[in-house]
């Protein structure tokens, strides 16, 4: 087949596309290098930007990773091609954690998602803000559901009983993180004073959004020096749409499915005007990341627990400028 030729404001077009992706902590942990000869995009994990208390295995970072690559996917149909991805391809090279080849013209019949995604992209981010209590309807659940599947990986959204217990251990982990000193300095240390901050990465202060002081719902506190007695009561939904993202497996390859599975699901909910916010802290445990298995039999792995509904959009957290790094420099 005859390879094409990648022009600079496509390959801009395509990066920026994949750092919209969401990370933990919005750590950005990637990086990109163009194979010219073939039109291929090597991502590798950025480890500089890995958070060694909260993902000691680097399980985030592939998540993260992972989202990234899906976008990248999308962006590439959007522009006509065909793109060729690979997941660890090189077993010597442990840092070079995906391959996407563009191959043209792209088929609509080997597509894997929805036509209207690439714009989704630019609109999705999470949103740490109240939700209605407006049901999300039967058909979007499954749609979502099939997302999630097109990429390897379940999509369950757990009746009340089961809600409740998945609430319980993340609210477990959160008072784990707030307790524990060296998860609260990392935490803090991604942490900037205001929007306005000209850093492109961590996490401004201003899109951290409102704190449920009643505890219903256990959003993250990135402070790690939460005061309930001096927080506003918010109105946040009586009864959360929660979904659990698990995968079969649990090896280096499931999570990087699993970031492809969460942000195809997450561009699905913004397609659809819902909006999310993602309870990770329990996945940083791991026995209770075990906790959140599917009953009765507990097969599966948990990535992600998810909360969707529709309520305000929230202030969107900042971005690196997309970049390829250049043959002349290293891939560590």
């Amino acid at each position: 087949m005859r390879i094409a030729t990648l022009d600079a404001t496509t390959l801009e077009a395509c990066l920026s596309a994949a750092v919209a992706a969401p990370s933990f902590f919005n750590t950005q942990p990637w990086r990109y290098r163009l194979e010219p000869d073939t039109v291929t995009l090597e991502v590798r994990a950025a480890p500089e930007r890995s958070l060694r208390h909260a993902d000691p295995v680097g399980r985030a970072l592939h998540v993260s990773v992972g989202a990234s690559v899906f976008n990248l996917r999308v962006a590439a149909v959007h522009f006509g091609w065909s793109p060729v991805v690979r997941l660890l391809p090189g077993p010597e090279d442990p840092g070079l954690l995906a391959t996407v080849r563009l191959t043209a013209p792209a088929h609509r019949n080997t597509v894997k998602h929805r036509a209207d995604l690439y714009p989704a992209i630019w609109r999705r981010h999470s949103s740490r803000m109240p939700f209605s209590d407006r049901p999300v309807p039967p058909p979007v659940r499954a749609e979502l559901a099939e997302a999630a599947h097109a990429e390897g990986a379940l999509l369950a959204f757990p009746g009340p009983t089961d809600t409740a217990h998945l609430l319980r251990v993340t609210t477990e982990a959160e008072h784990r993180n707030r307790a524990d000193a060296d998860r609260g300095t990392e935490s803090r240390r991604w942490l900037h004073p205001d929007a306005d901050d000209p850093a492109d990465i961590g996490l401004p202060r201003s899109v951290l959004g409102p704190q449920d002081t009643r505890e219903h719902i256990p959003m993250r506190d990135f402070t790690a020096e939460r005061h309930p007695e001096r927080l506003h009561a918010q109105d946040f939904e009586t009864t959360p749409v929660i979904a659990l993202l698990t995968t079969e497996h649990d090896r280096r390859t499931d999570w990087l499915r699993a970031g492809e599975a969460l942000e195809h699901v997450l561009l699905v909910a913004t397609a659809h005007g819902l909006r999310a916010s993602l309870l990770h802290q329990p996945m940083e445990w791991p026995d209770l990341r075990r906790d959140l298995s599917p009953v009765p039999d507990h097969t599966g792995h948990a990535q992600m627990l998810m909360r969707l509904g529709y309520g305000p959009e929230g202030p969107a957290t900042p971005r690196r400028a997309a970049r390829v790094v250049p043959d002349t420099e290293s891939s560590g």
